[in-house]
């Protein structure tokens, strides 16, 4: 059975702003499935905004491939949508003439979606279409650019922090219509955010980028399911497992790890939740990397040309 066609796809990924400084991306190397929706998380200043501007094409890298959709990120931009954390727009513009703009922008590709950009812009007690953008609150600015990127239809959507100035009522409606284009058209989304919980939900494919390089890629669900939390003694607790991280717990101690075997004697073994396992790997930069089979990559390791 063929694997699913990748929505992006590193090998090799570099990205260095200066040459004084330490690089933000480092043989980065990864896979996303297409249909997906995916989790991107680190620490600030892991490269984050970084990889989803290499993706859009707005950055190139200083080493290694990067394809989005099969093709360089600069041909797939008719395909893609990007929302950037700083939400540029015309600020003279109304939400009205904003969403106009976008629609004849998106003219040539035929795949300007009006409704789906005004259910975004103007549902559950959305915007006003006369409001100027140079009048709107941060969390407002944000639902019309995130109107322009649903309005896109795009095949692949690069979201850089897309709740974060949402208030609950916008960030459910998001949920939801991110959910929904997923399940109804297929649409790959990967979005960033600080706030663990609230990918929880939404997400069922995980990257953490931690010193330029993924340091966990996969299904969520099978990257949890590769760690276990344990209690115990001091001394036989993580006998025989890669330990992720270790802490004391009254007597003895508790700790992730990725088992190898059941654990043995009087442990106490439990599932943990995706917050403790990307927790652990955050604290401890240093542990070893896992990818599931569908992040590892294909394409072969040589220079951006």
């Amino acid at each position: 059975m063929n694997s699913p066609k990748a929505a992006l796809e590193a090998s090799g990924l570099g990205m260095a702003y200066s040459r004084r400084k330490k690089d933000v991306l480092a043989d980065c190397s990864f896979r996303f499935p297409q249909g997906r929706v995916c989790a991107l998380v680190g620490p600030n200043g892991a490269g984050k905004s970084t990889l989803l501007g290499l993706a859009a094409g707005l950055l190139r890298p200083t080493a290694g491939t990067l394809t989005v959709l099969g093709q360089a990120p600069a041909e797939a931009r008719d395909r893609i949508a990007y929302v950037d954390q700083t939400r540029p727009l015309h600020p003279h513009l109304s939400v009205a003439d904003t969403l106009c703009f976008g629609a004849e922008l998106n003219r040539p590709s035929g795949r300007w979606d009006q409704q789906a950009a005004e259910r975004i812009a103007y549902g559950d007690g959305g915007l006003e279409p006369t409001a100027k953008v140079r009048s709107l609150s941060s969390g407002q600015r944000t639902r019309v650019a995130l109107a322009l990127a649903f309005g896109k239809r795009p095949e692949l959507m690069l979201l850089d922090e897309p709740m974060a100035d949402l208030d609950p009522l916008a960030r459910r409606q998001l949920t939801g219509a991110l959910m929904s284009e997923a399940a109804e058209h297929g649409t790959s989304i990967v979005m960033s955010s600080h706030v663990i919980a609230e990918l929880e939900g939404i997400c069922d494919y995980l990257l953490l980028l931690c010193g330029g390089r993924v340091r966990l890629g996969g299904e969520t669900e099978e990257v949890v399911a590769a760690h276990t939390l344990i209690t115990g003694t001091a001394t036989t607790a993580t006998s025989g497992h890669t330990v992720i991280e270790e802490r004391p717990a009254g007597r003895g101690r508790t700790a992730l790890v990725r088992p190898h075997g059941a654990p043995s004697g009087d442990l106490l073994a439990e599932r943990p939740s995706l917050e403790d396992v990307l927790l652990a790997h955050l604290r401890n930069p240093h542990a070893p990397a896992l990818l599931t089979e569908s992040a590892i990559p294909v394409l072969p390791q040589h220079p951006q040309e």
